[in-house]
């Protein structure tokens, strides 16, 4: 697979975390994945209530869910996240910007009022395979 390639301009704000301001995609087939929350796979419940387990079993899933479409973490050209609070941001930045490889996707972060199955964290994407 070609590289992606990500666009940026000094005309508009620079990446604040672990992402670009746009990212081309390379020619390929395009997988648009559902978003996945913090579910042990094996018994459908929340990993815990921390944020950060979560988080990194949201990202974990998610990354099942792209090597079962033909892709890695570096296919991701664009990712969106969910949290229930803004103020774990920064750790889903960290987690993120420790699994996720550079050059970063593109990225959008919601805050919303609810989950599914009170999950605080949810990520989906979309990748090039």
């Amino acid at each position: 697979m070609s590289q992606k390639t990500v666009i940026h301009t000094d005309l508009a704000p620079a990446a604040i975390g672990p992402y670009s301001q746009a990212v081309a995609a390379p020619a390929g087939k395009m997988v648009f994945l559902s978003g996945q929350i913090g579910l042990n796979p094996s018994t459908g419940e929340l990993v815990s209530d921390n944020v950060e387990d979560q988080v990194r079993q949201a990202f974990s899933n998610l990354t099942e869910v792209i090597k079962a479409a033909g892709g890695s973490l570096e296919s991701i050209i664009k990712l969106t996240l969910f949290v229930t609070d803004l103020k774990n941001f920064g750790i889903v930045n960290a987690v993120m910007a420790e699994l996720i490889p550079e050059p970063f996707p593109a990225r959008s972060t919601v805050e919303v009022s609810g989950l599914p199955k009170g999950a605080l964290f949810e990520v989906e994407a979309v990748i090039v395979a």
